[in-house]
């Protein structure tokens, strides 16, 4: 989706469509703007139910202040045009006020984006506006004096986020990877005390770069190629539903009969990949024009060790991640199915899928199909694309349990001698 050729109120509803339906605001909050190159503010209306909204719905201020439209545009627009007065380079504000970010802004703290490295770079410095009335001078002057500085995310005491970016997409991908901060944070304090990245490790994460290949213009696309590629953008889109990836963030891939294999390209929004997107690699060779994930060798590696492994996912879902940033140790002996799908887990330390992707691969095998990196991602490899993915979901809601328990009582894991048990009957061996 080219989300630059969207009408203004298009990108509003369909950007509203995206935060109300993953519980990031409520039928009445949050509001959202676009500012157009003739300098009309197209905003969100106030009193209309954030999951039903139309484009019609989309209120116009002009200019000259005019307001245009059927409803009265959102209580809060004075802080918009605040903002887009003070910082005239930003083009886009949001603001909502998912649970996870108002547990930071009640509690008046800002979230710890340096747990990842990528998290890092996409949100950027963030600061606190003092609490007032929402949709008072006062707080367009306390949002409006922080955006001064060069800022362009803002918590606000008591009442949330709100974002200003040069386009409505851009401020969404900060919104919703602050807010998967906010989530892993909160998941992290569950188990211990999360780690947060050393100024070295952000050095070694800023070395990852886009292999160097030659590229090839596909002569056919076989049968078997065309089947996977739609499989893969199901998955990719569920795995995006289900809040296993993040809009730019997790990779899929899988190997076709020939060798070749398809994998997800760098930094495009998984919620609405298309076949066409993915990329095929031929050995040292990128399907033409394309840029595929910069994990690519790490896939790559995998398949030359493993004839047993066909597809490979690079994922960040909150809950297991939670373990890849503090020193608590995921134990899959859980119950059956998560031991059966999961095995035994290791944790590989931080930089270690690019840095050394051949170390890397020679940990997963059928005993391990799943690893945790640390402060980075987890690996999940499977027979077939779902295998993998299947593989992915366990993990998470796996995790998920374990950190549900705490408020519950003590684990208690399957006994060695029950997992023998499991070995034999599942044929594990």
């Amino acid at each position: 989706m080219d989300f630059s050729m969207m009408h203004p109120a298009d990108q509003i509803v369909t950007i509203m469509e995206r935060i109300y339906k993953y519980g990031m605001t409520t039928t009445s909050g949050g509001n959202l703007s676009v500012k157009d190159s003739e300098g009309v503010v197209w905003i969100s209306p106030a009193s209309v139910d954030k999951g039903t909204l139309q484009r019609d719905d989309i209120m116009k201020i002009m200019p000259d202040g005019t307001i245009v439209g059927r409803h009265k545009p959102s209580s809060e627009y004075p802080f918009h045009l605040a903002t887009y007065r003070q910082r005239p380079d930003l083009k886009a504000v949001l603001h909502a006020h998912p649970p996870s970010l108002v547990a930071f802004s009640i509690a008046r703290k800002i979230p710890d984006t340096t747990l990842l490295p990528n998290a890092r770079q996409v949100c950027g410095d963030i600061t606190m506006a003092p609490y007032a009335l929402p949709g008072s001078q006062k707080l367009g002057e306390n949002i409006s004096e922080e955006f001064a500085k060069g800022i362009n995310t803002v918590m606000l005491e008591n009442h949330g986020v709100v974002i200003g970016a040069e386009n409505l997409f851009k401020a969404f991908t900060i919104f919703e990877t602050l807010d998967y901060c906010a989530r892993l944070q909160i998941n992290a304090n569950s188990l211990g005390t999360p780690h947060s990245l050393t100024q070295k490790q952000y050095a070694l994460y800023l070395q990852k770069h886009h292999p160097e290949m030659d590229e090839f213009i596909p002569a056919r696309r076989s049968s078997e190629e065309l089947e996977i590629r739609r499989e893969m953008c199901a998955l990719i889109k569920r795995a995006y539903d289900n809040e296993l990836f993040t809009s730019g963030q997790g990779t899929f891939s899988r190997r076709l009969s020939d060798g070749s294999f398809i994998i997800t390209p760098y930094a495009k929004d998984r919620k609405y990949l298309e076949p066409g997107d993915l990329v095929r690699i031929e050995g040292n060779k990128k399907e033409f024009g394309k840029m595929p994930s910069r994990s690519l060798r790490l896939h790559e590696e995998i398949y030359k060790m493993h004839d047993d492994i066909n597809s490979v996912i690079i994922a960040h879902p909150p809950h297991i991640m939670a373990f890849a940033v503090t020193d608590a140790r995921f134990n899959a002996r859980l119950i059956p199915e998560s031991y059966i799908m999961l095995r035994d887990i290791q944790k590989l330390p931080f930089g270690c899928s690019y840095l050394q992707p051949k170390e890397t691969a020679e940990k997963i095998s059928s005993k391990t199909p799943v690893v945790i990196i640390e402060n980075d991602c987890v690996v999940a490899a499977g027979k077939s694309l779902l295998n993998a993915f299947d593989r992915l979901e366990v993990l998470e809601y796996s995790a998920k349990s374990v950190i549900d328990v705490k408020n519950i009582g003590g684990i208690v894991n399957i006994s060695d001698d029950e997992v023998k048990e499991i070995e034999t009957a599942f044929n594990l061996n």
